[in-house]
C-alpha cells in the first residue's frame, strides 16, 4: 500500500527525520510510539504532503508502487490518504455537516449523508447542537476527537494517520472512540496511531508497533514491543 524509502526531511535546513525505511500494508492496525519530539507528527505530516518540509532527493514514498513525494495535499487525499489532528483547527461559519457535505457530495445525497451523520454522531454520542456549531468553536477535547473520529468514518479513507486522538480524550470516550473505528472504517484500511496512549493500544490491538527516536526508526516489531516499552521506556532503544 505505502512504502517509505529512505526518508530524510529537514525544516529550515535542520534535519528531522533521517533514512527512515518502511512498509505499510492494507488492513493493518499500526502504531507509532517515541519521545515528545522524536519526529512521529512530523513523519504524519510529511505523508500528507506538508509544504514546511523538504525531502532529500533518495527519500520515496510510494502509493502501490507510484512515487507520491511531490504530489500536493489534496492530491493524496483523493488517493485516499487522510489525517487527524492532535490540535484540530476551528472552522468559524463551518459546521461538521457543511464540511461532509462539501467533501462528500458527489458520493452521497444530501438526506443519504444527514442520516449517516446522525447515525454516526449518535454511535460517539455526540451532542446534535455540535453538529450544527462552527466545527470546534468552544469544543472540548474529547468533542474535537469524536468529531474527528466521525469525519474519518465517513470518508471512509484507504490509509489513515491518527495523530494523538487520545490526547485530552477521558478513558470512556477513548473507549467510544476506539471501537466505534474499529467497527466503522473499511476492513481493507490502513490504520496508524501515533500515540502515547497504553489505554490506546489495548484497545486497537495494533498488529505492527515502530518506535521513533531523535528522528530514526529504531524499533518494529508486534505488540510484544509495546508492552516492553510500556514496562521500561525509550531508553533501552
Amino acid at each position: 500500500m505505502l512504502s517509505i524509502e529512505h526518508l530524510t526531511a529537514s525544516v529550515a535546513k535542520k534535519r528531522i527525520l533521517d533514512d527512515i525505511s518502511y512498509s505499510f500494508d492494507s488492513g493493518k492496525t499500526y502504531a507509532i510510539l517515541g519521545p515528545n519530539g522524536s519526529g512521529k507528527s512530523t513523519l504524519a505530516s510529511i505523508i500528507m504532503g506538508h509544504p514546511d518540509f523538504t525531502l532529500a532527493r533518495t527519500s520515496k514514498l510510494l502509493w502501490n508502487g507510484k512515487n507520491i513525494k511531490s504530489l500536493s495535499p489534496d492530491k493524496r487525499a483523493l488517493l485516499g490518504l487522510s489525517m487527524t489532528f492532535q490540535n484540530p483547527l476551528t472552522l468559524s461559519g463551518v459546521s461538521v455537516r457543511d464540511l461532509l457535505r462539501s467533501a462528500l457530495e458527489k458520493k452521497y445525497d444530501v438526506f443519504a449523508l444527514y442520516q449517516k451523520i446522525q447515525a454516526a454522531a449518535k454511535s460517539l454520542h455526540i451532542k446534535d447542537e455540535l453538529l450544527s456549531r462552527s466545527l470546534n468553536d468552544g469544543f472540548s477535547g474529547g468533542e474535537k476527537k469524536k468529531l474527528e473520529a466521525l469525519q474519518i468514518a465517513l470518508i471512509e479513507p484507504k490509509f489513515v494517520l491518527f495523530d494523538e486522538i487520545d490526547t485530552g480524550v477521558d478513558v470512556d470516550a477513548l473507549k467510544t472512540i476506539t471501537l466505534f473505528l474499529k467497527r466503522s472504517l473499511p476492513k481493507e484500511s490502513a490504520l496508524v496511531f501515533i500515540t502515547h496512549s497504553a489505554k490506546l493500544l489495548k484497545y486497537m490491538r495494533p498488529d505492527e508497533v515502530l518506535v521513533i527516536k531523535n528522528g530514526r526508526l529504531v524499533a518494529s516489531g508486534g505488540p510484544a514491543l509495546a508492552a516492553a516499552i510500556e514496562k521500561n521506556g525509550f531508553s533501552d532503544l
